[in-house]
C-alpha cells in the first residue's frame, strides 16, 4: 500500500508541477531542493508515473555512492509499500536488485557510465536523474556530458534532470542549454551555531593524517552536546579511520554509537537510516551524510570541519585521498541536518574567525583527481581529448597528458589516443585502468582467481589493522569475518567472473607472496622500488619511499608499493601498503621503463659517462664508459653549460664587456646584431663554440675555451656591419679634456662615469648608437656628484648647487660660474696657471 501520508509530507511536492512542465517543454531541468525534501525519492516516483497520475515511464536515478543508491531505492520501495526489486530496484558494483516490473532503478554513476558505453541510446529509459550533482564527482560530470551527447545525437526525447542540494545551479543550467531551474523550499528549523574550537592549537591535516588531539577534542564536544541538548547527534568526520578512533573515545556515553560510511555493513546502514525510539544515538559519519542520506532524529550536528578529497601528484606518480578543510558549502549542508525536524544546533570545532577563510565550494574532482579512468571513458566514447564533451570544467591539460601516458603504457590506447580492443575490455571491468591491467595481465601469470583476490585488495584499501604487508593482508582477508573481508570476497567473485576463461597462469607467481607482488607491480610499475638503506627505497618514478619503524618489509630488497602518500614538506613518500618482489618481477612489470645503453650526463659538475641499465630512476647495473660517443659528450657539456652557467668558459673582463656591448646593440638596433643572452647562446652553440666544444671531453676543457674569441664569430661579418662595432658601441669615448673614458653597457642605458671638470664646454650629451649615455659626474676625487642624461639642462639648472658644494670641498680646482665657456681640464687651478 502506498504510504500517501508520508508522500504528502515531502516538501518537494510543491515543485513537482513546475518540474513536469519544464521537462514537457524543454526535456531538461535543474532541480534545487535541500536535503530531506524528497527530491531523491518522490521525484523519481512521479516521473515514472508510480504516484501522481502521470504517464508510465522508466526512470534511472544516478547516485554518487553505493550507500546512497541502496538507501534511495529502499526508501522509494517503502513509500510504495513494497520490497526493493519490484517496481523500484538498484544496481551497484557487485550487487543488482531489480525485477521484471522495475521501472525506477537507482544506480551509481559508475554503473551508469558502464551502461552508456555498452548502449549509448539507453534503450527503454525515458528519464535520467543525476542526483547530488553539486558534489562535482568526476563520474557525475562525465555521465552528464555523455547524456547531453546522447540527447543531441541519438535521443532528443530522453529527459534529463540535474538534481542539486544547493541553490548554486546556474552552471548546470547553462551546461544543459539554459535549462529551467526549479526550486523547492525545504522545511527548515532554526539552527544555533556554537563555536567550539580546541583549547590548544592542533596540527593542520596533511595527507591522510589528522592530529589525534583534534579527534579527542571532537569526542569531548560530542559528550558536551549530549549533556547540553536533547536529540540524536550526527558527527561529521573525514574518514573511516577517524570514525573508528572517535567511536573508541565515546565508550560509556549515554547513547548508542553508530558508524555510517561506505564500508559500513548494510545492517548498520539500515539501522542508522531507519531511526530508533529506544534511546539516544550518536551517528559518526563521513560526508556521505551531508546530502546523500537522511538520518532521522538528529537535533545536534558536531562538525570536525574536515573532509577527504582526491589529489594527484603527477610528478611523483602518487594519487590518494587527502584530508582538507571542508568548504563553506559543506558546512552549511552539515549544519542543516540539525534543523530538519525541529530547532537544533551545530557545534563547529574551529574558530569563528576561520570560517570566512574557508573555500566557498569543494574542489571539482576533475581539477584535482587522477584522470586515467576519465580519459579511458572519453576515448571509449570516441573523444580521446574530451574536447567535445560538455563539462562544467575542462580537464587540466597536464593531468590529461599524464592520464594518456598511463593508458598508453597499459595498452588501453594507441599512439594517437584511440582506444584499443584491450582498452575497451579494461573499461568494462569497472576498475581503474591500472587495476584492469593488473587483473588481465596478472591472470595470465598467476591465474584469474589469485589475480582477482589481489586486485580486490587494491581496489578498496584494507583497514590499517591489516598492516602494510599486502601479502599478509590477503591472508587476513581470506580468513577474516569483518565487514571488509565480506566486501572483499564479493568483489573477488565479481572480478573472477569478469575474466572467466582466462589463462590459469604461467606459474611465475608460485607462492601467494610472489603472486601478490607481481599483481601489485603490474598495477603500479612506476612504484617498484629498490632498497637503498634500512627502511628506505627508491621508486622507479624517482621518488624516495620510506617504511614505518617496525615494518616487516624493511629488509626487503625490492618492493611493489601499492599505497603511499607524501606528507607535506617531506622528501620521501610514506609507504602504507606494499608487497615484496624480486628483481625479475620488477623487470617484468616495469619493462616499459627499462633503459639499457650509454648514458653520458652532466652530474655533480662534470661529465659522467657510464654504461647503465635501469628501470626508470632505479639503476640495475652501472660501469664506467671509457670511449663515450662524442655526440653524447657534447650534449652533456651543453647541458652542463645550461645548468651551471656559461661561466664554465674562460671569460676576461674585455670579453664580458664585449658581450654587454653586443647585448646593447641587439636591444637597440636588433638584426643583424646577435642576441647574446644565456638562452640564445645555448641554442646556437654550433655557431660560436665550435670546433672547441666538440673537442672538449670534460669540465676542464670548457675552462680553456676563450669566450671572447668564440663570441666574435657571431658578429655580422657577412653584411659588413661587424666593422661598425667600435663606431656604434665604442669601448671608450673621448671627452673634451682629451681623456678616453670607458663606457659601461651592463645597465639598461650606457653609462659614462667622468670627472665633472673634464666635460667643461660640452653642451650636448654624448650618444652611442643614437642613444644618450647616462653621465655619472664625479668629483676631483672620483666620488659621485651628480647623474644626468641631459648635460645642457644640468649646466643650466643643476650645476650651481653642485658647484657650491664642490668648491668648498676642492678649492684648488677651477669652478667657473659658466662651465660652458671654459676649457675642460683634468688639473688643478695652480697647474693650469703654470701651463
Amino acid at each position: 500500500m502506498i504510504r500517501t501520508d508520508a508522500l504528502d509530507r515531502l516538501p518537494v511536492r510543491t515543485a513537482v508541477p513546475a518540474l513536469r512542465q519544464a521537462l514537457d517543454d524543454r526535456g531538461v531541468a535543474v532541480l534545487c531542493a535541500p536535503p530531506g525534501t524528497g527530491k531523491t525519492t518522490l521525484v523519481p516516483l512521479v516521473l515514472a508515473g508510480l504516484v501522481g497520475g502521470g504517464p508510465a515511464r522508466r526512470v534511472v536515478v544516478a547516485e554518487p555512492r553505493r550507500i546512497a543508491a541502496r538507501a534511495a531505492a529502499r526508501r522509494m520501495a517503502w513509500l510504495l509499500g513494497e520490497q526493493t526489486g519490484r517496481r523500484v530496484g538498484f544496481t551497484v558494483r557487485g550487487e543488482r536488485v531489480v525485477g521484471r516490473d522495475t521501472v525506477v532503478e537507482v544506480v551509481t554513476t559508475g554503473v551508469l557510465l558502464q551502461r552508456l558505453q555498452r548502449d549509448q541510446e539507453l534503450a527503454g529509459v525515458d528519464a535520467v536523474i543525476i542526483d547530488e550533482c553539486h558534489e562535482r564527482h568526476l563520474d557525475a560530470d562525465t555521465v552528464a556530458a555523455f547524456l547531453l551527447d546522447v540527447r543531441e545525437a541519438l535521443r532528443p526525447d530522453l529527459r534529463l534532470v540535474a538534481a542539486s542540494a544547493t541553490t548554486d545551479a546556474q552552471g548546470w543550467a547553462r551546461l544543459l542549454g539554459d535549462a529551467p531551474v526549479v526550486e523547492a523550499q525545504g522545511v527548515s528549523h532554526p539552527v544555533e551555531v556554537v563555536w567550539a574550537p580546541p583549547v590548544r592549537p592542533v596540527r593542520p591535516p596533511h595527507g591522510m593524517r589528522v592530529d589525534p588531539a583534534l579527534l579527542t577534542h571532537v569526542a569531548s564536544v560530542v559528550r558536551r552536546a549530549l549533556a547540553e541538548r536533547d536529540g540524536d547527534v550526527l558527527c561529521f568526520l573525514p574518514g573511516v579511520g577517524e570514525i573508528g578512533r572517535v567511536a573508541g573515545q565515546l565508550a560509556g556515553v549515554p547513547a548508542e554509537v553508530l558508524q555510517v560510511h561506505g564500508r559500513a555493513p548494510a545492517a548498520v546502514q539500515d539501522a542508522v537510516l531507519a531511526g530508533s525510539s529506544a534511546g539516544r544515538r550518536v551517528v559518526l559519519a563521513t560526508s556521505v551524510a551531508e546530502s546523500s542520506l537522511t538520518v532521522p532524529g538528529v537535533r545536534i550536528v558536531v562538525d570536525s570541519g574536515l573532509a577527504r578529497e582526491p589529489r594527484t601528484d603527477h610528478a611523483r606518480g602518487l594519487s590518494a585521498l587527502t584530508t582538507v578543510r571542508a568548504s563553506q558549502a559543506a558546512g552549511r549542508q552539515r549544519a542543516g541536518r540539525a534543523g530538519r525536524e525541529a530547532p537544533g544546533a551545530v557545534y563547529r570545532c574551529w574558530e569563528q574567525g576561520e570560517d570566512g577563510r574557508l573555500a566557498r565550494f569543494p574542489s571539482p574532482e576533475i581539477k584535482v583527481a587522477d584522470l586515467a579512468a576519465f580519459a579511458l571513458q572519453a576515448a571509449c566514447w570516441g573523444d580521446p581529448d574530451a574536447s567535445g564533451l560538455a563539462l562544467l570544467d575542462p580537464p587540466p591539460a597536464g593531468a590529461m597528458g599524464a592520464a594518456r601516458e598511463t593508458l598508453t603504457a597499459v595498452g588501453a590506447v594507441d599512439a594517437d589516443g584511440r582506444v584499443t580492443d584491450r582498452g575497451v575490455r579494461m573499461s568494462r571491468l569497472g576498475l581503474h585502468p591500472r587495476l584492469a591491467r593488473a587483473l588481465l595481465d596478472g591472470a595470465a601469470e598467476v591465474g584469474g582467481r589469485r589475480a582477482a583476490e589481489v586486485v580486490a585488495l587494491l581496489s578498496e584499501e584494507p583497514p590499517r589493522e591489516y598492516g602494510d604487508d599486502l601479502a599478509a593482508a590477503l591472508r587476513t582477508a581470506r580468513r577474516g569475518g569483518d565487514g571488509y573481508a565480506a566486501r572483499w570476497r564479493q568483489e573477488v567473485r565479481r572480478l573472477s567472473s569478469s575474466i572467466e576463461g582466462s589463462d590459469e597462469g604461467s606459474g611465475r607467481g608460485g607462492s601467494d607472496d610472489a603472486a601478490v607482488g607481481l599483481v601489485a607491480a603490474l598495477a603500479f610499475p612506476e612504484r617498484v622500488a629498490r632498497a637503498r638503506g634500512e627502511g628506505a627505497f627508491l621508486m622507479a618514478s624517482g621518488t624516495g619511499a620510506e617504511l614505518r619503524d617496525g615494518s616487516r618489509l624493511r629488509s626487503a630488497p625490492w618492493l611493489a608499493v601499492a599505497v603511499a602518500d607524501r606528507p607535506a614538506h617531506a622528501a620521501s613518500a610514506r609507504v602504507r601498503l606494499a608487497a615484496v618482489v624480486d628483481e625479475d618481477t620488477a623487470r617484468l612489470a616495469a619493462g616499459h621503463l627499462r633503459f639499457s645503453g650509454e648514458e653520458v650526463r652532466w652530474m655533480d659538475g662534470d661529465v659522467v659517462a657510464r654504461s647503465v641499465e635501469r628501470l626508470g630512476a632505479v639503476e640495475l647495473s652501472v660501469r664506467a664508459l671509457k670511449q663515450p660517443r662524442p655526440e653524447l659528450v657534447r650534449a652533456a657539456l651543453v647541458d652542463g653549460l645550461g645548468r651551471d652557467g656559461l661561466g664554465l668558459l674562460r671569460w676576461t673582463r674585455e670579453t664580458g664587456q664585449l658581450r654587454e656591448r653586443l647585448a646593447f646593440l641587439h636591444r637597440e638596433l636588433g638584426t643583424p646584431w646577435p642576441d647574446v643572452s644565456d638562452g640564445a647562446l645555448l641554442a646556437r652553440t654550433e655557431e660560436w663554440l665550435e670546433p672547441e666544444l666538440s673537442r672538449a671531453r670534460r669540465r676542464s676543457d670548457l675552462a680553456r675555451i676563450d669566450a671572447g674569441q668564440a663570441l666574435r664569430r657571431l658578429l655580422p661579418w657577412a653584411t659588413g656591419e661587424a666593422a661598425r662595432l667600435d663606431e656604434l658601441a665604442p669601448e671608450r669615448i673621448e671627452v673634451p679634456s682629451g681623456s678616453r673614458i670607458r663606457v659601461e653597457y651592463g645597465a639598461e642605458q650606457p653609462v659614462l662615469a667622468v670627472k665633472l671638470q673634464e666635460l667643461f664646454g660640452l653642451t650636448e650629451t654624448p650618444k652611442v648608437a643614437g642613444v644618450p649615455v647616462l653621465v655619472h659626474l664625479l668629483s676631483p676625487a672620483g666620488r659621485p656628484a651628480a647623474v644626468t642624461a641631459d648635460l645642457a639642462s644640468f649646466w643650466r639648472d643643476g650645476y650651481r648647487a653642485v658647484r657650491a658644494e664642490l668648491r668648498g670641498r676642492y678649492p684648488k680646482h677651477p669652478w667657473p660660474e659658466d662651465p660652458t665657456t671654459v676649457e675642460a681640464t683634468r688639473f688643478t687651478s695652480a697647474r693650469l696657471r703654470r701651463e
